[in-house]
């Protein structure tokens, strides 16, 4: 099944192996993954046509909810072909080229979800803590600018990564521990000095995920204050209220990201399996979870959900 080291040709191969000791399984196995990424492409889906089609919801928070949604269909989208392709196809050779392909974008929109978060701790943090300047300080051009530079942000930290991986040479068994390319999962491959990609990688997440939560981190503890001045007044419950999604999507989508990092540093010895459900779980269940939690929480979209859903059955009885 697996391929040899193929640091003789001028473009590299690299092996998927899945679930180490579980290659028989791994068929069945891909039932729940195509069920998952189904419902994820389904439902970021929906929640973005809703935010673009109904008006109830053209709100600064729900344009930033549609931009989450839109980041985390390219997410699922940019590991479904190697994911898919590993457990139900047994498709398990990917080239160099492709592999820092899949890798950009992975990075890029991981950086881009980090930034999007930030803009929503900050939209609530407005509208919680200067209710009176909302509408002053969230305009159209400061929603486009924040979501442009979460953009512009990640692509362009995130842009010298390629480069720095195609300058090496690949001298190990070239054996991803993902089934979809990864930056330190590459960097562990390659021969030579790799101090200095090494370093780059540490400062990019410094600059991005460690900064955005320290920020979000804060904008809760001042929204936090706030509302505990209101007491149990009906504006202070329905600012947790909507503070509720928005930590929900924080948790689910930081906690994978920080368990996935400190196993690549410092848990070598860990199962197999665990290690490949934490992997996946970093960018599958979050595309996933994402819009069952706002879908649940907000009571906007529940309701903007069923008068679509009351639309198309009318027109579907005429």
């Amino acid at each position: 099944m697996l391929a040899p080291n193929n640091t003789t040709d001028d473009q590299p191969a690299f092996i998927f192996i899945g679930i180490p000791g579980l290659e028989n399984l791994h068929i069945w196995i891909s039932i729940p993954f195509c069920l998952l990424y189904f419902m994820a492409l389904t439902g970021n889906s929906i929640l973005f046509l809703l935010v673009r089609t109904e008006k109830n919801l053209q709100e600064p928070q729900f344009y930033f909810l549609a931009m989450l949604a839109l980041t985390d269909l390219g997410l699922s989208l940019s590991t479904l072909p190697t994911v898919l392709g590993t457990f139900w196809i047994g498709s398990h050779q990917i080239g160099l080229p492709a592999c820092l392909v899949q890798m950009f974008f992975i990075h890029t929109l991981s950086s881009v979800e980090s930034g999007i978060l930030v803009a929503m701790a900050f939209d609530r943090l407005v509208a919680i803590c200067s209710p009176l300047s909302y509408s002053r300080i969230l305009t159209s051009r400061a929603i486009v600018c924040l979501g442009g530079t979460a953009f512009v942000r990640g692509a362009v930290l995130l842009a010298p990564l390629p480069f720095f991986l195609s300058s090496f040479s690949f001298c190990r068994d070239n054996i991803l521990s993902h089934s979809y390319c990864y930056y330190p999962d590459l960097l562990t491959l390659a021969c030579g000095d790799v101090t200095f990609s090494s370093a780059y990688g540490l400062v990019f997440v410094l600059c991005t995920f460690v900064l955005d939560a320290l920020f979000i981190i804060a904008s809760y503890l001042k929204i936090l204050t706030t509302v505990l001045r209101l007491g149990a007044s009906d504006r202070g419950l329905r600012s947790m209220h909507t503070c509720a999604c928005h930590l929900c999507t924080v948790l689910l989508f930081y906690l994978p990201l920080i368990s996935l990092a400190v196993m690549h540093r410092y848990a070598h010895g860990t199962p197999p399996l665990l290690y490949t459900t934490l992997s996946n779980a970093y960018l599958l269940l979050t595309p996933l979870l994402n819009p069952l939690v706002y879908s649940l929480k907000s009571r906007q979209i529940q309701a903007a959900l069923q008068r679509r859903l009351w639309v198309q059955r009318v027109t579907a009885g005429e």
